[in-house]
């Protein structure tokens, strides 16, 4: 019954596609007309569905709404979107190209899309919305802030998507905590670099602190800390706000130096208005964090200056 059923459907939407392709613009009566397989509430169901899609726009001509092309007719997918109306929610019966699991295994996971991985993760789909149509969901506001995604609660993901049921949750997050443990794994194995030279501190700060120099609109002062070997052992904010002496107190600053039992540290801070150019504040903060290092046993190897200009160096500009 089913495939008598599946095969009966996909003969209907064939005969409707043939027949809306060789037409720029339409009516429904017009499309009705011409087929005889498929029944008034089968063609106006395919053309709602293919304008809730943008593939079709609706237009206003006179009493009875038309239909028009998005783009050329000959550039859709006929034979894809057929079969996915027929696969529904099942993505094991999607043609296999398709399929993100074997996407995976053809093609390998770097090539594939966030929301193909995580369809991967939800595995399974709920009646109406199948695993890929809700990895398209969660992926379509995460994918350019994947760092906001763990912080999300089981809820927040269900509201975006009814298939991500509390296993899909679960196995999402544990993807999440894996991938981070396996990049910090990595990092771990990697020889760590040193922040031993001006070129190499103008590097680095460069490359971690990009977002103060391009994004943020206020000032932020942050301290890198160091071991004996000059490698960096953590990034730490201090403050954020127009930089004064009040607020860079060096109790605030020493403190997680302290805490990593650091040996030296980097004082980095940014310049929204995009000119790097060092301010007195600047050089007056640098050399009174200076002092207290030197009490401290925590030397003050340089302090950096991130702006959309360029990144200097304190102490190279002297």
């Amino acid at each position: 019954m089913l495939r008598r059923n599946t095969s009966q459907k996909k003969s209907q939407l064939t005969e409707v596609l043939s027949v809306i392709s060789k037409r720029k613009e339409f009516a429904r009566d017009e499309i009705l007309a011409l087929c005889s397989e498929s029944k008034p509430r089968f063609v106006t169901s395919v053309l709602k569905q293919l304008t809730s899609e943008s593939v079709l726009r609706q237009i206003k001509h006179g009493k009875e709404p038309r239909f028009k092309w998005a783009s050329k007719p000959e550039d859709f997918p006929y034979e894809i979107w057929i079969q996915r109306q027929l696969c529904g929610t099942q993505v094991t019966q999607a043609p296999k190209a398709e399929r993100p699991r074997e996407r995976l295994l053809d093609l390998g996971p770097q090539n594939l899309t966030t929301s193909e991985l995580l369809a991967i993760l939800i595995r399974s789909g709920r009646k109406g919305e199948s695993a890929v149509q809700a990895g398209q969901k969660i992926s379509s506001i995460f994918d350019s802030q994947l760092e906001r995604l763990p912080s999300r609660c089981p809820l927040e993901l269900k509201q975006i998507s009814s298939a991500v049921s509390e296993v899909a949750y679960c196995q999402i997050m544990a993807g999440v905590e894996l991938g981070r443990r396996v990049a910090e794994a990595i990092s771990n194995a990697r020889p760590k670099e040193k922040v031993n030279s001006t070129r190499a501190a103008i590097a680095y700060c460069s490359r971690q602190f990009a977002r103060l120099a391009h994004d943020a609109c206020q000032e932020e002062f942050h301290i890198v800390t160091l071991d004996t070997k000059l490698q960096p052992i953590q990034n730490h904010q201090i403050t954020i706000g127009t930089l004064d002496a009040s607020l860079v107190h060096p109790r605030e600053v020493f403190r997680p130096a302290i805490r990593d039992a650091a040996s030296a540290i980097l004082l980095v801070h940014n310049h929204p208005s995009g000119d790097s150019t060092p301010s007195r504040e600047d050089r007056e903060i640098t050399d009174r964090l200076k002092r207290s290092g030197a009490l401290l046993g925590i030397e003050v190897i340089d302090h950096i200056i991130v702006a959309k200009d360029q990144t200097v160096s304190l102490a190279e500009a002297g």
